[in-house]
């Protein structure tokens, strides 16, 4: 097809889908390709985009992988180490690792929890390093009566040997902000301080904290300032709309661009990666419209 003719067809298949909705049109292999490549090519560059997988689990990976990277997501949030080769054969990253024994819940604030986690992060850590992935996801735990002064401790008890360990192999340990409000009742690290002495207590720039902005308007709002305040401490960021952890759009009242210029303003080189959870039938229109609405 030559250049002329293409831009042709393209144009009228806009036209088409704007007269009659998308529903039943095909669109050709080669025209949505170029549609595909000319979004990603419309991007600024300025933020890098990842997603939470699990917010799509109804989407096989493979496929989820191809049409992330459509769209110009760069890697692929709270992957386990038997997803990781999917998603790296198709070109994107693993940017924050997961397993199945990592627990909310059941975290580092606890001594009875200790052996078995750093057992099991220790073989975790490791891995990461061997498949080339930079990041893991450490959890506080729940309260259950711990003090904030004793989780403080516990914590940096708990986690000192892996952060040793994540050193050596050139991995970050990120602990994720998460509400104990509406979500995560009875979470401990659930305010940006908290999780700012326990970076300080351990001192080490391979333990850092994953900031969910969704959470974070939750329980402190100011937002803004709160990631400028605290710029150092944060690793990655995790997207939501507030009320209800669905689209990032102008129905819920968070000002993502805003959000996201401060972001880049601090010079952040880490990803900001999509975590809500779509109502669109489409959900990849969904997280489309997010990566659009980040990308300043």
């Amino acid at each position: 097809m030559s250049k002329l003719n293409r831009r042709k067809a393209i144009k009228n298949l806009s036209l088409s889908i704007g007269a009659i909705g998308l529903g039943g049109v095909v669109i050709p292999q080669s025209i949505s390709g170029d549609i595909s490549n000319s979004f990603q090519n419309s991007l600024k560059g300025n933020i890098n985009h990842a997603v939470c997988r699990w917010c799509y689990g109804n989407i096989e990976l493979e496929e989820f992988t191809e049409k992330s990277n459509d769209i110009g997501i760069k890697a692929i949030d709270l992957l386990k180490p038997d997803e990781w080769e999917v998603v790296i054969k198709k070109g994107l990253k693993c940017s924050l690792a997961t397993d199945t024994f990592a627990s909310i819940t059941k975290g580092f604030n606890d001594p009875r929890n200790h052996e078995e986690l750093q057992k099991k992060y220790f073989n975790l850590i490791s891995q990461a390093s061997n498949s080339g992935i930079k990041q893991v996801i450490v959890f506080s735990g729940n309260r259950n009566g711990i003090s904030s002064d004793q989780g403080l401790e516990q914590c940096s008890v708990g986690l000192e040997p892996l952060v040793k360990h994540a050193e050596k192999n050139d991995v970050t340990l990120v602990m994720e902000l998460l509400n104990s409000k509406v979500d995560h009742k009875d979470y401990q690290c659930d305010h940006t301080p908290w999780g700012v002495q326990l970076v300080d207590k351990i001192g080490s720039t391979n333990f850092k904290l994953l900031y969910d902005i969704y959470h974070m308007q939750i329980m402190e709002g100011d937002i803004i300032a709160t990631i400028n305040k605290y710029k150092n401490y944060i690793s990655h960021y995790h997207t939501g709309g507030v009320p209800g952890r669905h689209e990032i759009n102008d129905t819920q009242e968070l000002n993502y661009p805003a959000i996201m210029k401060a972001i880049v303003a601090n010079k952040f080189t880490g990803y900001v990666a999509q975590e809500f959870i779509p109502t669109y039938q489409d959900s990849l229109e969904a997280l489309k419209e997010g990566i659009t609405i980040c990308d300043v």
